[in-house]
């Protein structure tokens, strides 16, 4: 029987470990066999980490602190997780080779995945002028002619956002009307670096090394016609990683995992959750962090309490 079991191998995921090993618990912490590190494997250049005034590749953030976590006694498996079973005193996790862990307390560090275009191009590119994050990226697109794909608010916050950097903005979104708040979308029509294509989808992504432009779909007509751009924002939402979880957790409206109040408690006793799978607002790698380690702490004291 285990004391804390981790699944996530992201920032909230490693945070949470850190401080789970540091407190003696022995974490195991389950990381993808395919994708682990998360979201941060597919970033170059992060800048906006504490810690590291020059900025530090995506991926050597994740080797530091999986370093870390293992140096105090974490355990990282690189299995996936196929089933839980949550709501019992014992949690159970097994993973994909068969083999069957039990737990006094389980951490959901799983994530979300920004939605993709589909195009063959998205992976060849991504980080060389693709992306999902202009918070993290939109430094780089300095004097940069961009476009951003979608309609709601998340996509107008992006747009507006790398106006600070970009010389001219796009915006992409298939229809002829925003789904945008009406004042995001005012805030948008009113500056003058940002011009709306409507009834339009990014049929083909150009270039080789970086993007070089954009072959664009009018849906209304079929007529194609090339836009030349140096960087794209793709911005038409996240689906947070909760198919472990259904019919076991209580779900946010925005489909992640519900916590209670400011902690990282859910809805089953002994089960914690943390990052971007509880936040649809932030979705930053320092907040995830600071949750990975909140998790831990919520969970130490659970355990102490089943001592007590």
């Amino acid at each position: 029987m285990h004391q804390i079991l981790i699944i996530g191998s992201g920032p909230a995921g490693f945070s949470a470990a850190i401080y789970a090993a540091r407190a003696g618990l022995k974490p195991i912490l389950f990381a993808s066999s395919v994708e682990p590190g998360g979201e941060l494997m597919n970033t170059t250049e992060v800048e906006n980490f504490p810690g590291f005034p020059d900025g530090i590749q995506g991926p050597d953030l994740m080797a530091k602190m999986q370093e870390q976590a293992e140096k105090f006694g974490t355990e990282v498996k690189y299995e996936d997780v196929s089933e839980v079973e949550l709501l019992g005193d014992v949690k159970k996790v097994m993973v994909t080779s068969g083999q069957t862990y039990e737990a006094k307390s389980v951490i959901f560090a799983t994530g979300s995945a920004y939605k993709k275009l589909g195009l063959p191009a998205e992976e060849r590119l991504s980080g060389h002028g693709i992306s999902w994050c202009a918070t993290c990226d939109g430094f780089f697109f300095k004097e940069k002619t961009i476009a951003v794909v979608g309609g709601g608010d998340s996509a107008m916050e992006e747009a507006t956002f790398l106006t600070r950097f970009a010389s001219k903005v796009y915006v992409i979104h298939r229809r002829d009307t925003l789904r945008a708040s009406k004042i995001m979308q005012q805030r948008a029509f009113d500056n003058p670096k940002i011009e709306f294509i409507f009834d339009s989808e990014v049929a083909d992504i150009a270039g080789s090394d970086s993007v070089t432009g954009l072959t664009l779909r009018n849906l209304k007509t079929g007529e194609t016609s090339e836009l030349e751009v140096q960087g794209i924002f793709v911005a038409i939402g996240t689906d947070p990683r909760t198919r472990l979880v259904h019919n076991q957790l209580e779900l946010t409206a925005e489909g992640t995992i519900a916590v209670q109040d400011q902690s990282s408690k859910t809805s089953a006793k002994g089960v914690f959750a943390a990052g971007d799978v509880i936040d649809s607002v932030y979705r930053q790698a320092i907040v995830a962090a600071g949750a990975g380690a909140k998790a831990a702490l919520d969970a130490e004291h659970f355990l102490a309490s089943l001592e007590d």
